[in-house]
Formats: C-alpha cells, structure tokens, sequence
C-alpha cells in the first residue's frame, strides 16, 4: 500500500483540484481524502510518499513514440525507453511501428505487448496501415486489433495512394479505430527534416516546404468527410494546417491533432544552432507556425501533446546534415517544456496542460488512463512544476536533443504505474 500526503491533485477528466491525500491499495486508488482526515489504521504499513509543495497529476500519456524495438535496438528498446518515460512522469505510451519486422501482423505485436508488460508502466502498440509500410496493401486489422493494436498508423511515412487511405479509413471507421497520419508529401520534398526557406538555403539545401503538409492534411480531411473515419494529425507543423483540422472540427469532422514539445517550442533557426539534432520530419518552421501551434493547443484544436521520441545513435546523427536521420527523443524533456513554453506565459493553464497531456489522449485512443479517481488504476505522476532541474544526461539509449544541458522547470519527483513506484528521483 502507498499513500501519499499532501500533494495538490489536477485531475483534468473531472475539473477537480486541491490538496488531498491519496490511499494506492495494490493497482488502485483506493481512498482520496481531504489532507489530514485518514485514520492511523488506513495508512498502516504502508508506503508514505509526503507530497507537501508538489503536484499529483495523471500519469502521463504520450501516444506517439518510437522504441525501435523489435530490429533498431541499438537507438532504443523497450525497457531503455520505458526507462526514459517513467522518468519524464508518463506512465503509459504507444509504440510506433516503423520496425523490423513492422507492426503488420500480429506475433510481433503480441511480443512487444507482452515484453512490455514486464516494464513497469502501460505500453501499447499500433499497428501499421499497410504491409511493410509500403502503402500498396492494407494490413488484416480486426487481426491486429485482436492481438492488441490500439490504433493505425504508417508514421515515418505517409500514405500516398488516395484510393488506398479511403479505403483504409472506411475499415478503421467501421471498426472505431483511429488512424495516425504523418502528413507530408513526398512529391514536394527535396531534403526532409529542415524547412524550405532563408535557413535551409544558407546551409545549401532545398527542403521541405509546408505544401507537403497542407496538401496531405487537405486531401485526409476531404477522406474523413467521406468516410466517417477518425483520423489524427501527428506532430502537426504549420499555421495552415491547424487551421485545416479547426475548420474540420467545426464541421463535426472526427479530425485529432497532436503536437510535438519541439514544434511549440524551436523554429527553423534551431538548425543553425543546433544541426542535425535540429533535424526532425516535419521540420521545424517559421515563428509564425509556432505561435499557431500553441494557438491550437490554447483552443483545443489541438487536443494532444505528444513526444514524437525518436532516438538515433550519436554516430548517426553525427552525419552531415543531409545524410544525418530525422528525429529527436523527448519523454524526459516533455513535462517541463510544457510548463516552460506553455504554461509560464500564461498560454494555458497547469490542468490544461494535464488534460493535453494525459486526459485527451486516453479518450481518444480509449486508455484506461487519464484520470484520478477511486476505483481508477493508480497511475501518477508528482512533479514540482517551478523546481529547476539540468538535464544533463538520459536514460534513454540515445541522447539526440538539443535541451541536453539545459536548466528546465518541473522536476518529477515520483512516478507510479499500477500502484508500483516506477522512477524516483
């Protein structure tokens, strides 16, 4: 059993805050009382984590994450990455497929599953949209669903084949499973991972303009419209296309978004700074870009904040920048850049900050996740939101970011999954 005392509890699934305490007995929340009122016979024996000063939330749930596991274990695997995320206060993640072999059928989606379980906190699996990831046949999903998938995604790449993704969209609505898309087309990119523009032509590069991505998010809303299906914009990047998915959701359009800490935090100018650790698909953009991804994230067209972590060994990303791979890890930097870049400008509250970053992503991917409540699993993340900490190193594989270094608020202190201490700092 484990209580903790004292803490200030943000649950965004029902709006309520304050100080509590809170009784885990084995995976649940048993009890959640005001602060003082337990008896000595509720609190016995147990486990007593004295939260005074410090923030009880959800355990955080990031949707979108790479653990290069099974095939690239080198960069990442399932127990370094899950490692990373309890540290960053998440308690549950979903994996996505660009593996080897993909999550195209259902043993390998069974192993992660299982391999997963062994971690300590709650990792889910997608399972790609088509065979390979090569966008020409669509996978068996009721198969895939049934050995455990969560939702579809071809994330790294996208789906080209119109004909193709409307009908992958009518079997996932039929379904009630949500499609993740990487929007950017091909046909407009010279140089993935830096935008088109004054940065990427002072480094000799072409790019990759923001037309990859509008014309993509264009032609999926159009599909959803269509078809019904529910379909999410991941690690969206430009001002056009939040405002393509704000237009969708005033239709009534199932259309989700989610955003990267990187892009409502850096622009294109970080790549000067910062180089390959800089290099991301979609890429970081303009100033403007930035400022409407947290315009979206403050009126809800952006409903999750995800990490889109993508660990690369240092020898790879120490290539010249067009030969260095996309990508960057982001569970431990994740909670405090929201606080930094969100939060502390007032763009939107502590709890809203929560919500995007645990409530939402549970409802939409249907987690049992997100909330604190009794009867609920007891996953938490107590964290000092204006604590300062320096991230100077990872427990991550991979330490590809340009935040390494850096002085950064909200420090997690505690984070339990299923009523077990999983990180303690």
């Amino acid at each position: 059993m484990i209580v903790i005392k004292g803490g200030y509890m943000l649950d965004p699934a029902t709006g309520t805050e304050g100080r509590r305490d809170i009784v885990i007995d084995g995976h649940i929340i048993r009890k959640i009382s005001a602060c003082g009122s337990l008896s000595e016979e509720e609190t016995e024996g147990a486990t007593v984590i004295v939260a005074e000063g410090l923030n009880v939330a959800p355990g955080l749930v990031d949707p979108h994450v790479h653990f290069r596991d099974p095939g690239f274990t080198y960069k990442e695997d399932i127990e370094s990455g899950a490692r990373a995320a309890a540290r960053g206060g998440f308690t549950s993640v979903i994996m996505m497929g660009n593996t080897e072999p993909h999550m195209d059928n259902a043993d390998t989606i069974r192993d992660v599953r299982s391999r997963g379980r062994k971690t300590g906190i709650n990792v889910y699996t997608c399972g790609n949209v088509t065979m390979g990831m090569q966008g020409k046949e669509l996978v068996p999903m009721e198969e895939l669903i049934e050995a455990g998938a969560v939702l579809f995604t071809d994330d790294g790449k996208p789906i080209t084949d119109e004909m193709l993704m409307e009908s992958a969209c009518k079997r996932a609505a039929g379904l009630n499973k949500v499609i993740s898309l990487h929007e950017e087309d091909p046909a407009f990119i010279t140089d993935n991972g830096i935008n088109a523009g004054e940065v990427a032509a002072k480094l000799g590069l072409v790019g990759s303009p923001r037309e990859a991505e509008i014309s993509m998010v264009k032609r999926d809303v159009e599909i959803a419209r269509r078809t019904g299906a529910r379909l999410t914009v991941q690690h969206i990047s430009s001002a056009e296309a939040v405002e393509l998915v704000r237009e969708a959701k005033k239709e009534g359009l199932h259309i989700y978004a989610e955003a990267t800490p990187h892009h409502f935090t850096l622009t294109q100018e970080a790549v000067i700074k910062h180089g390959s650790l800089a290099k991301m698909n979609p890429p970081l953009r303009l100033e403007s870009d930035r400022e409407a991804i947290i315009e979206g994230i403050k009126d809800g067209t952006i409903e999750v904040i995800a990490t889109d972590h993508a660990p690369h060994a240092r020898s790879e990303k120490e290539k010249p920048l067009r030969e260095a791979p996309s990508g960057i890890t982001g569970l431990e930097t994740a909670l405090s850049l929201g606080i930094r870049q969100l939060v502390r400008p007032g763009h939107i509250s502590l709890m809203t900050l929560m919500e995007r970053m645990s409530t939402a992503a549970a409802r939409i991917y249907e987690l049992d996740a997100g909330s604190i409540r009794e009867g609920a699993r007891a996953d938490l993340c107590i964290f000092a939101p204006d604590e300062e900490w320096v991230f100077d190193s990872s427990f991550s594989k991979s330490d590809n970011t340009p935040f390494l270094g850096e002085r950064l608020p909200g420090k997690v202190y505690v984070t339990i999954c299923n009523g077990e201490i999983v990180y303690k700092a």
